[in-house]
């Protein structure tokens, strides 16, 4: 039996193993099946290998993305430039790291805009947005991090109400992070009214719900949303890719 699986804490709602069941049920995949890894600590991962040799591939999520390259033996090099990984192959006995977020955000991000010139706020500045902003890098996008606290890299949301205009020039707003999420679906990011209008675009990493607290507060002020399932569908089939390599 070839055996994939998802490590991250906590695992409650996981779009990884039902995507993967049913990719697997549909293409007539016997031989393989997804797994649970709910672990707290990144270090764990090396029990989790041990104890299942039949084990070719993980994603990885929340909180685990930076935590878990240490105890890799190798990089893709764009996943070193980003500084997350989100995808591990592993091959007689050697973890290789990779980002697929990257892949999937770029890819729906670039469709979605459809040429349009925009510039970004990114919302979080954990694993995730790493691979956002990369591609937002490679596609030419300015863009500004928010944070919890003011960076030499990003500003805080406590100095958000203070710049209205920050919302003329940063259209885009991209949540990269968990909040919103299934069953806290009344959270949504500390972003002030003013921000939106019918020229903001917002695109939510979040998929479960499928319009976040986030997502209809823009729509309600005539502005565009997206949810992250896209991406999350781009980025699981690039892992597939990898694994099978």
């Amino acid at each position: 039996m070839r055996k994939f699986g998802l490590i991250g804490f906590p695992l409650g709602h996981s779009f990884s193993k039902k995507y993967f069941t049913e990719k697997f049920q549909k293409e007539g995949l016997d031989d393989c099946q997804f797994e649970l890894f709910e672990i707290e600590t990144a270090d764990q991962l090396k029990k989790i290998v041990a104890e299942n040799p039949s084990l070719e591939g993980l994603s990885v999520t929340i909180p685990h993305k930076q935590a878990v390259i240490p105890l890799l033996n190798d990089l893709d090099p764009a996943c070193e430039a980003i500084g997350a990984v989100n995808c591990i192959q592993i091959k007689e006995g050697k973890l290789t790291g990779y980002n697929t977020d990257y892949i999937g955000f770029k890819d729906s991000l670039e469709a979605w805009l459809e040429g349009k010139k925009v510039s970004a706020l990114v919302l979080g500045t954990g694993g995730a947005s790493k691979a956002v902003c990369k591609a937002l890098e490679d596609l030419g996008i300015e863009y500004l991090s928010v944070s919890r606290k003011t960076t030499d890299s990003s500003i805080s949301y406590e100095e958000l109400p203070g710049k209205p205009e920050l919302f003329e020039k940063y259209r885009l707003i991209i949540n990269c992070t968990p909040l919103g999420t299934f069953p806290n679906t009344d959270a949504m990011p500390s972003i002030p009214k003013e921000a939106f209008s019918e020229n903001t675009l917002v695109y939510d990493l979040v998929y479960n719900p499928a319009v976040t607290k986030l997502m209809q507060t823009c729509l309600d002020k005539g502005g565009k949303a997206k949810n992250g399932l896209e991406m999350l569908e781009g980025q699981a089939e690039a892992a597939w890719k990898i694994w099978n390599s």
